[in-house]
């Protein structure tokens, strides 16, 4: 894991004003990665790091500096259409690297007279997903959202005997991954109601999942396991995620094999990708709950008993299409904490995902599955909040919504702050609900 260096220094001030608001989810203790060009240009998709509201190209980071070579390599790596080639040069590069920015970045920097023209607003900005995604992989380590699911569906036994034994998780698809931002368009499929022939048709119990993207750096060999005490050494960064589901198309679909047509249709990436190094600061004791069971040897080390969590601050927005017609602000849905809520760390999924051989390569996804709280106002999902759409929330505007309609603007957001740090934030992930395609 990452030890403090310069670059947390909460003294740091940047020479580009809005990262120095104590608002902004981006000073120049974050520097978070992401693809993007101006909206609308025709200009190739390049890299790019959050400095206030301003995005500085890498490449223009590059041109401007002499850079040491590791440094320089990283940024020539980095200064493509995808941040695949800087995820698979590891730790040393990465830190280079962002060493070089926070230093071009700082107040009195020379940098600054070449880099300012260079400078694109975020607001006038487009992105596309931070890497290529070769393979994605969902897990459950959310054990309030486990519990609270469970309730519903099996109330003397809702969470099975193996979930605080292994992390629990599926292998996805990442065709429909889209980054934040892209509409989501209603899913179609087979729904079971009370008649004995299922009938297909639009999602009506369409939920949102408030997660984390865990995004590969180095991969592994097929056949060698990644050791927890070195699994961080694969975490190039996190990022928000929400992963979409169809809670009406699942029941029937899910048995034997677990969800196809609930999930596939869509799930959403933030652009921003913020570095394992920038959450150095935010890190937390893995502890479990006296009397549940310690983890199998593998999973367990002293390093990450110490500080294998990560205290990020979570919540869930919505705006609904009759607020935006009125002018009216989204409203916070649920707020929560992922070290809170994660039954298991990063190093651990990395750790089982590898442990039977497995190969990881870089840019490859891990989903952290539905990050609720303990308290209801901390779910992470229409699901608890409604209890299964049974007790409909209450909207400022008098709307109720057990589940998601079209038109529907639902936002994730996250940030980490602690004393002795600066706040670092992780922008938005949102997506905004479209009618399904009709059903002939």
């Amino acid at each position: 894991m990452y030890a403090l260096n310069e670059t947390h220094d909460p003294a740091l001030r940047s020479w580009v004003g809005s990262a120095n608001s104590d608002d902004t989810d981006f000073p120049i203790q974050n520097l978070p990665f992401a693809i993007f060009r101006r909206r609308g240009s025709g200009e190739a998709f390049r890299a790019g790091v959050a400095i206030g509201d301003q995005i500085v190209g890498v490449g223009d980071v590059a041109a401007a500096e002499s850079l040491a070579l590791d440094a320089a390599a990283a940024a020539r790596a980095a200064d493509g259409e995808s941040l695949n080639a800087l995820m698979a040069m590891g730790r040393p590069a990465w830190s280079a690297l962002r060493l070089a920015l926070s230093r071009a970045l700082r107040q009195g920097s020379p940098a600054r007279a070449v880099l300012e023209p260079c400078l694109v607003p975020q607001a006038d900005a487009e992105y596309a997903l931070p890497a290529r995604i070769g393979d994605y992989s969902d897990f459950y380590i959310g054990i309030h959202h486990a519990t609270a699911v469970g309730k519903l569906f099996r109330p003397d036994n809702p969470l099975l005997p193996n979930y605080k034994w292994v992390p629990i998780g599926y292998h996805g698809r990442t065709s429909s991954i889209v980054v934040g931002g892209h509409p989501v368009r209603r899913p179609v499929g087979q729904i079971k109601g009370s008649t004995e022939a299922p009938v297909l048709g639009p999602s009506r119990k369409l939920d949102y999942e408030l997660e984390l993207g865990l995004l590969i750096g180095p991969g592994n060999a097929l056949g060698e396991p990644i050791p927890i005490e070195t699994a961080e050494d694969h975490l190039f960064g996190i990022g928000l995620f929400n992963d979409w589901s169809a809670r009406d198309i699942q029941p029937w679909e899910y048995q034997p094999l677990g969800p196809f047509l609930a999930k596939n249709f869509s799930s959403s990436l933030s652009p921003w990708v913020v570095t394992a190094e920038a959450l150095a600061p935010f890190r937390a004791p893995f502890v479990r709950a006296a009397g549940e069971p310690e983890p199998l040897a593998y999973l367990d080390s002293a390093e990450n008993r110490d500080r294998g969590a990560f205290d990020i601050q979570l919540e869930a927005w919505l705006r609904t299409e009759a607020m935006r017609t009125a002018d009216r602000p989204a409203v916070c849905l649920s707020r929560g904490n992922a070290r809170d809520a994660a039954f298991w760390t990063p190093a651990q999924l990395i750790a089982h995902h590898t442990v039977g051989g497995c190969n990881l390569r870089p840019g490859d996804l891990l989903g952290s599955g539905t990050l609720s709280g303990r308290r209801p106002e901390e779910a992470g999902s229409l699901l608890e909040l409604s209890q299964g759409g049974t007790r409909p929330i209450t909207l400022p505007n008098g709307e109720t919504r057990g589940f998601l309609e079209d038109g529907d603007t639902l936002t994730l957001r996250a940030w980490c702050q602690r004393e002795g740090a600066r706040r670092i934030g992780f922008g938005e992930c949102s997506g905004t609900i479209i009618a399904a395609r009709s059903v002939a």
